[in-house]
């Protein structure tokens, strides 16, 4: 199944294999430049498949858990201080995606959306220091009576092009959904209490919807 995100683009991607194979057929008669460029076009729309594809994931609810949003691989656990909605301190926890994860993002906690803002800006690679501050983003707050407010934020890349928010303030998010898309590589950070037991390991690879960053500190 694919994303309804990558539907417009799949179908002109497949256009332009299709007609690229004819084109090659038709004009080119050295079998091994025939063959080549046949190879790289089918591995083209096969990794716009695989970008784009959206597999369902089994998420167990849980209001006090945080479960990770996205596809990809843990590259900050850290304190810092978050400037644009808390302003102060919280544990910071992102996920880095290479352009072949999945790209759904998901809502980590289940609650009402209290926040919902999207951020024009630059295209630094996503794990640039300051890419939280100057790239592309949305933010998006939930908050549930039993683990509080929790943000996460979608940074695009230097492929990322276009970021999609579906939250909307008011809200009923559902531990995960969907709650966002972004087209070719990125990451996700996540701001959490900073008594929160994060569950999660630096490069621990994760799935979206399934695996838990976090948890409430009994």
């Amino acid at each position: 199944m694919f994303h309804k995100e990558g539907h417009k683009i799949i179908i002109i991607t497949l256009i332009i294999v299709v007609a690229g194979f004819l084109l090659i057929d038709s004009f080119i008669d050295i079998i091994w430049l025939r063959t080549s460029i046949m190879i790289v076009l089918l591995i083209f729309l096969i990794l716009i498949l695989q970008f784009f594809r959206n597999p369902k994931r089994l998420t167990h609810l849980n209001d006090g858990q945080v479960i990770s949003p996205v596809d990809g691989k843990v590259v900050v656990i850290e304190e810092v201080f978050e400037k644009e909605y808390f302003k102060d301190k919280r544990l910071q926890v992102s996920v880095f995606m290479s352009p072949i994860n999945v790209h759904v993002t998901r809502y980590p906690i289940g609650g009402k959306v209290i926040f919902s803002k999207y951020h024009p800006g630059k295209y630094l690679v996503a794990w640039h220091p300051k890419a939280s501050e100057e790239n592309e983003r949305t933010t998006v707050v939930v908050e549930n009576a039993t683990y509080g407010k929790v943000l996460h934020r979608q940074i695009a890349g230097a492929l990322a092009k276009r970021i999609v928010n579906y939250a909307k303030v008011d809200d009923k998010a559902i531990q995960g959904g969907e709650s966002g898309f972004i087209k070719f590589g990125s990451r996700v950070d996540l701001y959490l209490p900073l008594d929160t037991k994060i569950k999660v390991e630096l490069n621990q690879k994760v799935r979206g919807g399934e695996s838990i960053i976090a948890e409430i500190n009994e």
